[in-house]
């Protein structure tokens, strides 16, 4: 992990600027923090002590299981909040956080802030629609997977977690979140290979044809 510094960190705050989100001056509070892919930005177990918006990149959310499995359950994009729910309550819920790809967060530390972010009408404000949306997407999520194959839901997924044009999941991962069997998931993997969708390389697969798996995952779209 590194935390920009200096004018890297001043030109950031001033590209991405989010002083909109609050009604006091957020910048002598904020740390500007890069996590390269496969890096935590939070271990599972860890109470987090930041409230992190992501400007760029991606990443994952998982869970361990008391049975020891660990599960896939959500995706981080930018312009969405991790920690939120730390912030308004004493319990700990947030779980292992991971970038899937080059991820760059602003960072709140609660210690020095989060008087201020409770008491700020603006902030509750986008904090409550964005929770709002998580909600709804969570939602859905559990209906797709009995209203559309899985050629729609894996289309997503494998757009969701491209790494620079590269689909690297490991494929129990995926068959535990899309909730299909292994068998199958080959299967579609094979198809989408054999429309030149993908090509695979090595052990991992490069998009070649983006467009037709934005088509395929344009079906799930909540409007």
């Amino acid at each position: 992990m590194e935390i920009y510094k200096n004018e890297k960190r001043k030109r950031y705050l001033e590209d991405h600027s989010i002083a909109h989100l609050f009604s006091f001056p957020i910048v002598e509070f904020v740390e500007v923090r890069e996590y390269k892919r496969d890096e935590w930005i939070i271990q599972e177990g860890m109470r987090p002590d930041f409230l992190f918006y992501v400007i760029e990149g991606k990443a994952k959310i998982y869970i361990t299981h008391l049975n020891g499995k660990v599960s896939l359950i959500n995706f981080i994009n930018e312009n969405e909040f991790v920690g939120e729910m730390e912030l308004l309550n004493d319990v700990y819920y947030t779980k292992g956080i991971q970038a899937t790809t080059k991820t760059v967060c602003f960072a709140l530390p609660f210690h020095r802030c989060r008087a201020q972010l409770l008491e700020d009408v603006v902030f509750l404000r986008e904090l409550t629609k964005f929770l709002s949306v998580k909600a709804t997407k969570m939602a859905a999520k559990y209906s797709q997977t009995l209203a559309f194959p899985l050629e729609n839901r894996f289309a997503e997924f494998i757009l969701q977690t491209a790494d620079e044009g590269v689909y690297k999941e490991k494929h129990i991962t995926v068959c535990d979140f899309l909730g299909v069997s292994y068998r199958h998931l080959l299967h579609v993997l094979a198809q989408f290979c054999d429309k030149g969708y993908l090509q695979k390389e090595g052990r991992h697969y490069r998009i070649i044809k983006k467009s037709a798996l934005v088509e395929l995952a344009g079906m799930l779209r909540i409007e």
